[in-house]
C-alpha cells in the first residue's frame, strides 16, 4: 500500500456535507461484494452501463457520475469506455477513476490528472493468486506437465523419459520486479529450494533483501538465472524490456516465464530463442492481444505453457480487487486520501474540483 502522508484529507465533516453521490461501472464480471458495499451506503449511487453502449448513449447520466469503476483489461473494455480525455469531456463531474486490478492500461493517466481526478488502482488485492500461477507455470514448463497431458491425450508410442523434466529444487529464480506479486513469488519459491535473486530499479537494495532476494543488476539476472520471471508494471520505460538481445543474454537452457503484462516481452523475440534451442521453455500468461489467435506461433510450441491473463482470476482475488475497490472509493468520496493513489500530484486540483461539485 502507497503511503502519501504529505496529502491532506479533506475535512471529516466532508461526508455530512456532500449529500447524494454516483459511481458508475459497465457490466463486466463483478464480485457480489462490491454491491454489497454499495448497498451499505445508500448515499452513494452505483449505476451500471451496458459495456456495449457508448458514452453518447449515457449523456444524462455521465454528466452526473463522482467515480467511475472501470475494468484493468484492455482487450474487454472498448477504447470508448476508456477513461481518457475524450470520456472526461463526458463526465465534468468526474472526480475519481478506479481500476479493477493492479493495471492501469484503460486510464490515461496524464488526462485525468491534468483534469484533477484522481486515479487508484487495487494493488496487491490479487498478488497471492497471481504468485500461485507463477509457481504453477514454472513447475508446468520444467516438469513438462502440459506437453505430457498432450501427448497422453493424443496418444502414440513415446518413454517416460521422452518427457523427462527438472527439478526446481536448487535452481535460481530472477525475478524482474519484486512488488506485491515478486516477494509473494520470492517466499514461494524459497519453500522450493530455489535461489531467488531480482532486479527492481524502484526499490534499494535493502527492500530487495527485506522481500527475500539478492539484488543484482538486470545483465548478471539474465546470465544467472535458470528461471526469469517478470513481474515489472507495462510502462514507457518496460516496453519491449525483453527484446531478442535480453533473451540472447539470459542462461543457455533457461526458462522465460511471465503474468506482467503484454508488451514487455518481445513474442516474436521469445518464439526464436525457443524455436533455437537456446531457451528451453515459457510459461506465458499475458500476451499483445488477449486471447491470443489459436494460429500464435507460440501456441504451436511444445515447451510452451499457456493461459489467458487468468492469473489473477480466482474466487479470492476477484473478491478482494471488489471489496478494495468499494471501500477505497467510498473512503475517497467521503475525503480521505486512498491508499492506492497513482497520481497524488492530482491533489491539489482534485481537493478545488471536489469542494465545488460535493460541496
Amino acid at each position: 500500500m502507497t503511503q502519501h502522508s504529505e496529502l491532506t484529507p479533506l475535512s471529516s465533516s466532508a461526508r455530512q456535507r456532500s449529500g447524494h453521490r454516483s459511481v458508475f461501472r459497465l457490466d463486466v464480471w463483478y464480485d457480489v461484494s462490491m454491491q454489497q458495499r454499495y448497498a451499505d451506503r445508500p448515499d452513494i449511487a452505483l449505476t451500471t452501463l451496458p459495456v456495449a453502449s457508448a458514452p453518447e448513449d449515457h449523456a444524462d447520466t455521465l454528466r452526473q457520475v463522482h467515480a467511475y469503476q472501470v475494468s484493468s483489461a484492455k482487450d474487454e473494455t472498448p477504447a470508448r469506455w476508456f477513461a481518457d480525455a475524450k470520456l472526461l469531456a463526458h463526465t465534468p463531474n468526474l472526480l475519481c477513476v478506479s481500476t479493477s486490478g493492479s493495471g492501469y492500461d484503460t486510464v490515461d493517466v496524464e488526462a485525468c490528472t491534468r483534469a484533477g481526478v484522481l486515479v487508484m488502482n487495487q494493488a496487491g488485492a490479487n498478488a497471492q493468486s497471481v504468485a500461485e500461477h507463477t509457481l504453477g507455470l514454472m513447475l508446468g514448463v520444467n516438469k513438462r506437465l502440459a506437453e505430457s497431458d498432450h501427448r497422453l491425450r493424443r496418444g502414440g508410442e513415446f518413454s517416460r523419459e521422452d518427457l523427462m523434466g527438472r527439478e526446481l529444487y536448487g535452481k535460481t529464480l530472477g525475478l524482474v520486479g519484486i512488488g506485491h506479486i515478486g516477494r509473494r513469488v520470492a517466499e514461494l519459491a524459497r519453500a522450493f529450494g530455489l535461489d531467488v535473486i531480482a532486479h527492481d530499479p524502484l526499490l534499494d537494495a535493502e527492500t530487495i533483501r527485506q522481500r527475500g532476494a539478492r539484488p543484482v543488476t538486470l545483465p548478471v539476472l539474465l546470465a544467472e538465472s535458470d528461471i526469469v520471471s517478470l513481474h515489472c508494471p507495462r510502462q514507457a520505460d518496460t516496453l519491449d524490456l525483453f527484446d531478442a538481445r535480453a533473451f540472447a543474454a539470459m542462461k543457455p537452457g533457461a526458462l522465460f516465464v511471465t503474468t506482467a503484462r503484454g508488451g514487455i516481452h518481445s513474442e516474436a523475440a521469445l518464439t526464436a530463442a525457443l524455436e533455437s534451442g537456446h531457451l528451453a521453455g515459457a510459461g506465458i500468461d499475458v500476451w499483445d492481444v488477449e486471447p491470443p489467435p489459436r494460429d500464435h506461433p507460440l501456441l504451436q510450441l511444445p515447451n510452451v505453457m499457456a493461459t489467458y491473463h487468468t492469473a489473477g482470476v480466482t474466487r479470492e482475488a476477484r473478491r478482494n480487487i471488489a471489496t478494495w475497490a468499494a471501500e477505497q472509493l467510498i473512503a475517497t468520496l467521503d475525503g480521505q486520501v486512498p491508499p492506492r493513489l497513482l497520481n497524488p500530484e492530482a491533489w491539489p486540483r482534485y481537493t478545488e474540483r471536489y469542494r465545488r461539485i460535493l460541496g
